[in-house]
């Protein structure tokens, strides 16, 4: 990797230190004694374009550090309670950022998030609490496990188009469930189920 400006140095330890709850650009100028958040931001893109950060392609202000010497990976994890002010889960603030084995992000790191689930609707395979490792991507296959939004609500469900109808289905494991016809004007997909860590009772 390429060599760090002092400024740079400075920044990746802040970030490595705060990865569970990353500061904002204020509070990150304010550590570094830096008066204009700009600067900071100019650093920030040098550490991209060194290869020591990669930016998340599901949040713009999210950042994942490369750690080579825990050989982990770095996440946002956001809840399922409700959807962010522009209608999708990833509109909002992650609630933390979690360690994560390599071997489970078959994809870039740069389009993972995590959710945690909540419900029964798609037991067997997930259950309350598990932790949901989803790559963001907006062209699932039919039948795939989708994290999305419809109707204001966040949701974790099969993705099933009927092609006779034009509509989409939204369908759950659970058969006590009915399927959902997903509202052609508020349904949005946030990406696709790729890793389920339990931690259900």
């Amino acid at each position: 990797m390429k060599k760090l400006h002092p400024n740079q140095e400075k920044l990746l330890k802040l970030l490595k230190e705060h990865q569970d709850n990353p500061l904002t650009m204020e509070e990150l100028a304010l550590q570094m004694d830096i008066s204009s958040k700009s600067v900071v931001h100019y650093h920030i893109t040098q550490l991209e374009k060194k290869g020591y950060i990669t930016r998340s392609a599901a949040n713009s202000q999210q950042y994942y550090i490369k750690n080579t010497e825990d050989n982990v990976l770095y996440l946002p994890l956001y809840g399922m309670a409700k959807c962010g002010p522009a209608g999708t889960t990833l509109d909002g603030t992650p609630s933390r950022v979690v360690p994560v084995d390599p071997s489970m992000v078959n994809f870039p790191v740069s389009k993972g998030f995590m959710v945690e689930a909540k419900g029964d609707s798609m037991t067997e395979l997930i259950h309350p609490k598990d932790w949901i490792i989803v790559e963001k991507n907006d062209a699932p296959r039919e039948r795939d496990v989708i994290v999305c939004s419809n109707n204001g609500e966040t949701m974790i469900k099969r993705f099933v188009p009927d092609k006779r109808s034009g509509n989409v289905l939204l369908v759950s494991d659970n058969k006590h469930y009915a399927p959902i016809i997903a509202d052609k004007e508020s349904f949005k997909i946030a990406g696709i189920v790729r890793s389920v860590l339990k931690r259900g009772l």
